[in-house]
């Protein structure tokens, strides 16, 4: 299992990296912001998550995954003023706690491909 965490930490990286740069992009339709890079950052990182599930058969991984994004996003977004990488507007909040959701959901999902025990 440690081979799993071990790939779930640079895997957590480049989530958490490419999550943030994604998740400040947004569109705007008839005056309404959508935040479509958040939406698109979780998907990205349930996708990293549910490979790590599948291809570890172990719902770990994915918990390692997740626990290190959030905690890298939750970093990032309490750095000093002008040095933030994730600030507390809409698409923030989602990308910042829509990590949480994502994991719970991939955990739950990625129980299905368990090892089962003799």
């Amino acid at each position: 299992m440690a081979g799993g965490i071990a790939v779930a930490v640079p895997a957590a990286l480049f989530a958490a990296l490419a999550g943030t740069m994604l998740h400040g992009q947004h569109l705007v339709v008839g005056g309404v912001e959508l935040p479509w890079g958040a939406v698109a950052a979780l998907v990205l990182l349930g996708a990293v998550e549910l490979w790590l599930g599948a291809a570890f058969r172990s719902p770990l991984p994915t918990a390692a995954c997740g626990a290190v994004c959030y905690a890298l996003a939750g970093w990032w977004s309490t750095l000093d003023q002008g040095k933030r990488l994730i600030i507390g507007d809409l698409a923030g909040n989602i990308w910042v706690y829509g990590i949480v959701g994502v994991t719970l959901i991939t955990l739950a999902w990625s129980r299905r491909y368990a090892r089962r025990g003799r």
